[in-house]
C-alpha cells in the first residue's frame, strides 16, 4: 500500500488498487450496508480497528500512513470504484493507515466477517479483493513508514528480538538508531525516556512500551486479543507451523470453528527457511516466510481465529463434558471440542558454557535480512547439515564475505537435499568443514568477538575473529507443556499416535481420545514441510469422525475401552 518502491510492486499498482466495475459493486451491497461521510471526516484513524472494507460509491478518500515524527505521508487517493482497506480488515484487526474524506462520500461498509463470506460466496471477486489485500500489506511491509515504532541501539538485543518477532509476524514496523536518528532524540526528549531503558516501541494507537515482552507488543497493536471464555470451539489447534497451519485452513474451509494458538509466531522452523524449492508447485522457489504467511492469511480467509503468541500451558477435561479445556496465557481458557496438537519443536542448543550471554546479538537461530543486515560484508560461522542448514548458507552467501558452514559428520549428503549441496559447492565464499565442531565462543557485553572450533579427526583447533554465529543443528519436539495432560510420549519426548499407542487407533491418535498429533511433534512422523501439509489435511478427516461419533465429548483411551 505504500507509493511504488519497486518494479514489482509498480507493476502490479492496478491489482493493488483496482476500480470496481458496477456490476461487481451492486453483487456486494448485500454483504454490506450504505454509509455516508462528510468532507474533513475520519473514516479510519490508524491503531484503531476499522468498520470494515469501504466500498466508494462518489467522492474521494484520501490514505494516508504516519511519517517522520507522526507527520502524514500519503499513500494514495481513491475515489469512485476503488476501496479501502487491506489485511487487517479481513481480520478485524487495527488499521495500519489513516483514511479521511476530502469531500463528500457515499460508500459500502462490508464489516470483517461479512467480508470473509463474500470472499467464499463471489469466488472471482473475492480473489481479486484478496490479491489486493495482500498486495497493499507488501507495499506497507515495503514502505518502512507504516506500523509501530522501535527505537533503540542498533543492534542491541532486545530491538533484534522485537524486530524479528514483528516480522515473522507480517506486520510492518521501523526500527530508529536511537544514537543518531533525529527522529529517536525527538521522540525520547518527547516521552523523557531515560537511554538505560531502551528500547521502547510506540504503537500506532501512540501507546508507549518500555522493552516490552512479545505478548504485551502483540495486544498493544492488536495481534493478540482476549479469548472468548464462552465460545466452546470445534478444534483448538496448537502450533501455527505448517502442519498447523493447513490442518486449520482444510478445517474452516469444512464448517469447523477453528482456533490457532502458539507462543511464538506463526510458521514455526519453516518460516526460516530462506528458500524452499523442493515444495510441490513452487518451481522456482519461495522462502519459507513468504510460503507460511499465504497460509497464515488462507486460514483467516475461512474465518480461523488466530491467538498468537500465546501459549498452551495444560489441557484438561472441560467441566461440563462437553470436550476439552486448554489453559492458555493469562489465566484464559479455550474451551474445545477436539485438541490438535501441532506444536513442532524447539531449536537445538549448543553445548557450549557461556551459549547464552551471546544469544539475540551475536548467537542466532534464524537467518532472516534483519541478521543479514548485521552481519553484511563479514565472515560468519554456521553450524549444520540439514536443508535449514543448507539454505540459510547460500542465502547467507549472498550477503556477507565469507560462511564457514562446521559439521560433524564426514559430509552433507547424508543429511542434505543434493540439490543444495551442489548449490553450496558451487559458492565460492562457503568453505564447509567436515568432522569438525565448535569448543568455544569469546565476547564482552553480549558480543561475540571469537569462534574456536576443532577438527575431530586432527584435534586441531583454529579460533576465527567471528561475530556472529548461526545455529542450524536440529530441533527437540516442543512438549514440556504436555508433561501432566495424560498424553503419552515416546522416550525421546515425542507424541505417540496410532497403533503405538492402541490396537485400532488412527494414524494421528494420541492417547486421549478426541486429541491428535500432526507433523514435527508425532513420533514417527517425516520432518519435512511437505509431510507436515499433508498431516495437516489429513487430520481434518479425522476430526469429523470423531466428532460424529461422539457429538464433541471428549474420553480417554482407557475409558472407550471399558
Amino acid at each position: 500500500m505504500a507509493p511504488p518502491v519497486s518494479p514489482t510492486i509498480a507493476a502490479r499498482r492496478d491489482q493493488m488498487f483496482p476500480v470496481l466495475a458496477d456490476a461487481d459493486i451492486e453483487r456486494m451491497r448485500r454483504f454490506g450496508e450504505a454509509r455516508a461521510y462528510a468532507a474533513g471526516d475520519r473514516i479510519v484513524t490508524a491503531g484503531t480497528v476499522s468498520p470494515g472494507l469501504i466500498v466508494i460509491l462518489s467522492g474521494k478518500v484520501e490514505i494516508t500512513q504516519a511519517g517522520a515524527l507522526g507527520q502524514p505521508e500519503a499513500i494514495v487517493t481513491h475515489g469512485a470504484g476503488n476501496f479501502i482497506g487491506e489485511l487487517a480488515q479481513l481480520s478485524n484487526r487495527p488499521s495500519l493507515v489513516n483514511a479521511e474524506a476530502t469531500e463528500p462520500v457515499e460508500a459500502i461498509v462490508i464489516p470483517s466477517q461479512r467480508l470473509r463470506d463474500l470472499m467464499v460466496q463471489e469466488a472471482n471477486l473475492g480473489e481479486r479483493i484478496m490479491r489486493a489485500l495482500i498486495l497493499r500489506r507488501v507495499g506497507l511491509l515495503e514502505s518502512g513508514i507504516s506500523g509501530p515504532v522501535i527505537i533503540g541501539p542498533p543492534g542491541n538485543g532486545d530491538v533484534l528480538r522485537l524486530e524479528g518477532f514483528l516480522r515473522r509476524s507480517g506486520l510492518p514496523h521501523r526500527a530508529l538508531d536511537s544514537d543518531t536518528d533525529p527522529c529517536a532524540r525527538t521522540l525520547i526528549e518527547r516521552f523523557h525516556v531515560d537511554p538505560h531503558h531502551l528500547p521502547i516501541v510506540l504503537c500506532p494507537n501512540g501507546k508507549l512500551l518500555h522493552n516490552p515482552v512479545e505478548s504485551d507488543l502483540a495486544r498493544c497493536v492488536g495481534l493478540l486479543r482476549p479469548v472468548d471464555a464462552d465460545k466452546v470451539y470445534d478444534v483448538a489447534i496448537v502450533g501455527a507451523g505448517p502442519a498447523g497451519l493447513a490442518a486449520a485452513v482444510y478445517a474452516a474451509s469444512e464448517g469447523l470453528s477453528t482456533i490457532v494458538l502458539d507462543c511464538r509466531a506463526f510458521g514455526g522452523q519453516a518460516g526460516a527457511s530462506a528458500r524452499i524449492e523442493n515444495y510441490l508447485g513452487f518451481p522456482t522457489g519461495i522462502t519459507g516466510m513468504a510460503l507460511m504467511a499465504r497460509a497464515y492469511n488462507q486460514a483467516q480467509k475461512f474465518g480461523v481465529e488466530m491467538v498468537i503468541p500465546d501459549e498452551a500451558r495444560l489441557l484438561g477435561a472441560a467441566d461440563d463434558m462437553s470436550g476439552y479445556k486448554l489453559d492458555v496465557g493469562d489465566g484464559e481458557t479455550v474451551r474445545t471440542r477436539t485438541v490438535v496438537i501441532a506444536s513442532g519443536a524447539r531449536y537445538r542448543r549448543l553445548g557450549v558454557a557461556n551459549l547464552a550471554q551471546f544469544e539475540g546479538t551475536s548467537v542466532h537461530y534464524w537467518a532472516s535480512p534483519i541478521e543479514a543486515r548485521l552481519c553484511r560484508d563479514q565472515e560468519v560461522a554456521l553450524v549444520g547439515a540439514g536443508n535449514s542448514a543448507g539454505q540459510a548458507a547460500v542465502y547467507l552467501a549472498s550477503q556477507v564475505r565469507k560462511v564457514t558452514l562446521l559439521v560433524r559428520r564426514d559430509g552433507l549428503d547424508a543429511t542434505m537435499s543434493r540439490y543444495l549441496v551442489e548449490r553450496i559447492e558451487a559458492q565460492p565464499n562457503i568453505e564447509v568443514l567436515t568432522e569438525t565442531e565448535i569448543v568455544a565462543l569469546d565476547g564482552h557485553d553480549g558480543n561475540l568477538d571469537n569462534v574456536r572450533w576443532r577438527s575431530r579427526a586432527t584435534g586441531v583447533e583454529t579460533t576465527r575473529p567471528i561475530r556472529h554465529l548461526f545455529l542450524f543443528i536440529g530441533a527437540d519436539p516442543n512438549t514440556d507443556w504436555l508433561a501432566r495432560c495424560n498424553v503419552a510420549l515416546d522416550a525421546k519426548g515425542f507424541v505417540r499416535t496410532g497403533p503405538d499407542v492402541a490396537p485400532g487407533h488412527g494414524l494421528m491418535e494420541t492417547s486421549r481420545g478426541g486429541v491428535f498429533a500432526i507433523g514435527d511433534v508425532r513420533c514417527g512422523s517425516t520432518k519435512r514441510v511437505a509431510a507436515a501439509v499433508g498431516e495437516g489435511a489429513q487430520v481434518v478427516a479425522a476430526l469429523h469422525a470423531y466428532l460424529a461419533r461422539n457429538g464433541g465429548r471428549a474420553a480417554d483411551s482407557s475409558s472407550r475401552r471399558s
